[in-house]
């Protein structure tokens, strides 16, 4: 997997809210998030969109993310993600483009097909490819950006075709679309939920960078650096574990008793109506394989108590710190771990958790790893 380099931190935020909640409170509790995660020093923030769920609040996360410029110095701001299959390609590349030249560079493209279904449905597009779309979407947005006008993208077996010929007059700017801020292009990340998913190998080949969703039990995971990497080695080039995001849902707290209850064992603990809300949404979209064992395992065995236990990391400092070095052990090496934002139930011990995790718990991750470098993994586990 490469050399070892120290971890970044990063945020992900859904965001996911009890239905009751105002929007008007949730969306401002959500930049409040990224505000504070910017001035603890966080290296990213990825927000999604869903334009038909109650609980998940943010229906643009440009629109949103857009709101945060000016209030932060130095996060990037990352599309987490712009659900590719919801517009035409020209208006996202145009949107994001747009996006990039306002925060100055601080932009990361995330992109996905949208899973929702009721957000497709409402769109019309529920009996639709939403995969095929994500693929040919992409191929021509990369390609507005590439190209000249008046672009002329008509791709054999792609529904999007983008030109500006019949009406492109380039004495006076018209037809022609903006080129990203960033050169030749922002990063491009895309979610990775399901096990194995090949989608990861066209990715490495496309240098388009991993983030694994904090939705699955942790030994699905390599699956996701294995067809990475595959897919770098297609295109000539070496798998960098660097590149690899994992997100997981984490809280800390000064004291393991408080940890332990805000984060698993309240029935109003936030941790809880996320896992509650997830374990809903993927088993009726049949996607619940994330939550297994083993692919042919018993539905019965998804049980709320066993995501908290496998996918709720808690406790203090030092717990955390030692949780998170196992996770590497198993996985192996990666660039980035993403916090998972959650619901402010209490919004001091919410707080509090970002800022441990920032300031005391990924210092000591990256010393630990540090120490680690250049001994045999069964040496480095025992440090």
């Amino acid at each position: 997997m490469g050399h070892i380099r120290m971890m970044r931190l990063g945020i992900f935020m859904m965001p996911l809210h009890p239905p009751q909640r105002d929007p008007l409170h949730t969306l401002q509790e959500d930049r409040e998030a990224v505000v504070l995660a910017d001035r603890l020093g966080f290296h990213d923030a990825f927000v999604g969109e869903h334009l038909t769920d109650r609980c998940e609040n943010v229906t643009n996360s440009f629109i949103f993310l857009a709101s945060l410029i000016s209030d932060t110095k130095a996060i990037r701001l990352a599309t987490g993600t712009s659900n590719l299959s919801q517009s035409h390609p020209a208006v996202i590349a145009a949107h994001a483009a747009m996006f990039d030249h306002l925060a100055k560079g601080r932009f990361i493209f995330g992109i996905s097909p949208g899973a929702l279904s009721s957000d497709a449905e409402a769109l019309g597009i529920l009996g639709e490819d939403r995969n095929r779309m994500l693929a040919e979407a992409i191929d021509v947005i990369l390609a507005i950006w590439e190209r000249e006008p008046p672009y002329e993208i008509d791709f054999p077996g792609n529904r999007y075709k983008v030109t500006t010929a019949k009406t492109h007059v380039p004495d006076i700017g018209r037809g022609v679309m903006y080129k990203p801020y960033q050169k030749p292009r922002p990063e491009i990340v895309g979610t990775v939920v399901a096990p194995h998913s090949k989608g990861v190998i066209a990715m490495g080949e496309r240098d388009f960078h991993p983030l694994s969703a904090n939705f699955l039990l942790p030994h699905w995971l390599p699956s996701h650096w294995a067809n990475y990497a595959e897919g770098k080695r297609r295109a000539g080039k070496a798998p960098d574990s660097s590149e690899w995001r994992i997100a997981r849902t984490i809280f800390v707290g000064d004291d393991d008793k408080v940890a332990e209850r805000y984060a698993r064992g309240d029935p109003n603990s936030p941790y809880r109506f996320y896992w509650n809300q997830l374990r809903a949404k993927m088993m009726l979209a049949r996607r619940h394989v994330i939550f297994k064992m083993h692919e042919s395992e018993d539905d019965g065995a998804v049980t709320i108590e066993r995501l908290l236990d496998q996918l709720v990391l808690c406790g203090t400092v030092n717990k955390v710190v030692d949780q998170l070095l196992a996770l590497r052990e198993q996985v192996g090496d990666f660039g980035e771990i993403v916090y998972a934002g959650m619901d402010w139930v209490d919004p001091a011990l919410a707080r509090r958790s970002m800022e441990l995790m920032a300031t005391e718990v990924v210092p000591r991750l990256n010393k630990a790893i540090g120490a680690q470098a250049g001994k045999p993994r069964h040496e480095a586990a025992r440090i």
